[in-house]
């Protein structure tokens, strides 16, 4: 009896110890998402009997992780886009070769080529052995000191013979202003921490003295004599020796008139002699759709066209033609009207959604809408078929011209002004820079095609335009789409936005397709435009009413170019010398020209795409000049690209502009051919 009460009490001995054993060791306090997981679950275990009326949601836990995910998606886009603009910033003022997907690996490295050491493929980093010095006169009786600066040859870099020494160097970067030491990267400082994504890096100051900058790393000191003879040129205006660059000038669309006949062939030959003179290489010939084709569908005339052609042929000039299939002119511009073809108004007439149309409901008859690419609403043909059967005609009208090898290139209109874009910054509607402008997607077939894009995604709400994007003057920050964190980096927003600007792409595959079958063998031209106003902030709005979805987290102009490319096309970019409007505006506009034609030449370059330039700037402007021609080839390229072919476009015959005009636009045209030591104009 005893041993059987001995071994109960051991028992419960036993399980006593389990119990006590059994408690969970303290765990550490969750966080984030984790933290309102457990609180939701905590709160569920707690309540013995929830009271009545009330419930649980569930996946409350699941949907705190979601929203932690998107947070850490925005932060790092945020990252990535100062990434990237830092990148830039170096490759454009700092000339430092780093590669299109550069990293931090890579800017070490070419820091430390710059500072003379020596950077192994496998990333093995050592200073080269230095050269030992030639052998030092004796001092004389009563030198002075040594200088402790001269203890440090072994660590000196490249150096070569100049007035500066390291002392001046010295003395140099430690006395400059503190806004000179800050010039090479400057940040606004006005910047929220919400808004990182749109810091740029912005481009220092340049003096007129020469090397004046107070960098050591671009001090004459860090520089070998080929560099530092470099900048001098450059400080100069040499452009003596660089590539030859052919200069075509844009003939006035006045010389043609509405019943396509040549006006004043006289005052044709007086302009061509002057230019001739010039030693241009061609000109450029606008044949607008609404002239040729104005009054009847397939009836086509070209007469005046073919005088005009003839006459550029006796002075023996290349030829580009231009097929535009957009209106012309206004009483904003001054320039001649020249409209649609009337046929096409009358449809309009009935059938006003063949025109691109806005949030409001207003037409633009500035081009036809892309959403008739495919419809059958221009008397039995599509948009497509219509610009198809005008290049087919004039292919076979001046079928002599392309056999002489006189036309060496045709431009294909692809949108408003000619340029591959929506009309969503049009004048004539109110647009006035720099307006945000408006998304043109609501005519009924481009919103048919919007409502299958959003069926097709399994979104059928997500079927209409944006209606927090504002009008055509706001900007990015009065609207909720456009703002930093807007709508437009939304799930629905990005679904938009690459419909938007999936139909521009569409629309130019379908028009480049035809084209080459109706000028196999000649070089196609498509023009891009030059949308650099809001560029510095996040959502690039002014680009993405335009159809180029270009935020700081998104490259809209790859995609483009990749089409451009299979089609072998040569783009021809706006070359900005100067922003409208005063430098206020400029500023209170967020603009960036020189980052926006950085990121277009240097995507095309990316993509081995043949890029030509055009500008209207004024010859007499010599900063204007120098900003066009070191965009047209730059000097401090190592690969040496340049510029097709640059296309300048007068305001009105050359003739008429007076002899200092024909001075300043012959040393332009020499810089550009490379025959000229410097841009002898006036300041």
């Amino acid at each position: 009896m005893s041993l059987k009460q001995d071994l109960e009490r051991h028992q419960q001995h036993s399980d006593h110890s389990s119990d006590h054993h059994s408690h969970p060791p303290p765990q550490r306090r969750p966080r984030g998402f984790a933290a309102a997981a457990a609180a939701a679950v905590g709160a569920v275990g707690s309540a013995t009997t929830p009271p009545a009326g009330t419930s649980v949601l569930p996946g409350t836990g699941r949907k705190e992780r979601e929203k932690e995910k998107e947070r850490t998606k925005l932060r790092e886009r945020h990252r990535r886009a100062i990434t990237s603009r830092m990148l830039a910033g170096l490759r454009q003022h700092g000339n430092f070769p780093l590669p299109a997907r550069a990293d931090m690996n890579d800017v070490l490295a070419a820091l430390a080529r710059e500072a003379g050491w020596t950077v192994d493929p496998d990333g093995t980093t050592y200073r080269p052995s230095p050269t030992p010095p030639p052998p030092l006169p004796p001092p004389p009786a009563a030198a002075a000191p040594p200088n402790p600066l001269s203890q440090l040859a072994p660590f000196l870099v490249r150096s070569i013979e100049s007035s500066l020494s390291v002392t001046s160097l010295k003395n140099r970067t430690s006395k400059a202003p503190s806004d000179s030491q800050a010039s090479f990267l400057r940040i606004d400082e006005g910047l929220s921490p919400s808004s990182l994504d749109s810091v740029v890096v912005t481009e220092r100051d340049i003096k007129n003295d020469k090397f004046t900058n107070s960098s050591p790393i671009n001090s004459s000191e860090c520089v070998d004599a080929d560099q530092l003879m470099q900048g001098a040129l450059e400080q100069d205006g040499d452009f003596v020796g660089t590539p030859y660059v052919p200069v075509y000038i844009t003939l006035t669309a006045s010389i043609i008139n509405s019943y396509c006949q040549l006006v004043d062939p006289e005052a044709v030959r007086h302009e061509l002699e002057q230019l001739k003179g010039l030693h241009i290489d061609g000109v450029v010939v606008d044949c607008w759709w609404g002239i040729v084709e104005c009054w009847s569908p397939h009836k086509y005339q070209w007469s005046g066209y073919r005088d005009l052609f003839n006459i550029i042929r006796e002075f023996k000039l290349k030829l580009q033609v231009v097929l535009a299939f957009h209106e012309n002119g206004g009483k904003e511009s001054g320039d001649m009207v020249i409209s649609l073809p009337k046929w096409i108004l009358e449809i309009g007439q009935d059938n006003q959604d063949i025109f691109f149309t806005d949030h409001e409901g207003r037409r633009n008859t500035e081009c036809l809408s892309w959403g008739i690419d495919k419809e059958r609403v221009l008397k039995g043909r599509t948009g497509i078929e219509v610009y198809f059967d005008f290049m087919r005609s004039f292919r076979m009208e001046f079928d002599d011209l392309f056999e002489e090898g006189m036309i060496s290139a045709i431009e294909i209109g692809l949108g408003a002004s000619g340029e591959l874009k929506y009309p969503s910054h049009s004048e004539k509607i109110g647009w006035r820079y720099p307006g945000i402008g408006e998304f043109q997607c609501y005519d009924k077939y481009m919103q048919q095609n919007l409502r299958r894009a959003a069926r097709i995604r399994g979104h059928s709400f997500w079927a209409r335009g944006p209606n927090n994007a504002g009008h055509y003057n706001s900007r990015p920050h009065e609207t909720g789409f456009f703002c930093d964190r807007g709508d437009y980096d939304s799930y629905y927003g990005r679904f938009f936005l690459h419909w938007y600007s999936q139909i521009l792409i569409n629309h130019a595959d379908q028009v480049l397709s035809l084209a080459s079958l109706a000028f196999e063998g000649t070089q196609l031209v498509v023009k891009i435009p030059a949308i650099y106003w809001w560029y510095r902030t996040s959502s690039h709005a002014a680009e993405l009413t335009a159809g180029y979805y270009n935020p700081t987290n998104q490259d809209g102009y790859s995609p483009v170019f990749d089409l451009l490319k299979k089609h072998f096309v040569t783009i021809k970019f706006i070359l900005v010398s100067q922003t409208p409007g005063s430098l206020n505006e400029t500023d209170e506009a967020w603009s960036d020209p020189e980052g926006q034609s950085w990121q277009v030449l240097n995507s095309a370059c990316d993509r081995r795409l043949i890029v030509a330039g055009q500008s209207n700037f004024q010859c007499q402007d010599r900063d204007a000049c120098i900003r066009v021609l070191e965009t047209a080839k730059p000097r401090n390229d190592p690969d040496r690209h340049h510029l097709s072919f640059f296309t300048y476009q007068t305001v009105s015959p050359v003739f008429m502009q007076g002899d200092l005009f024909l001075s300043d636009l012959d040393s332009f045209i020499k810089s550009m051919h490379g025959d000229i030591l410097s841009v002898d104009v006036a300041v």
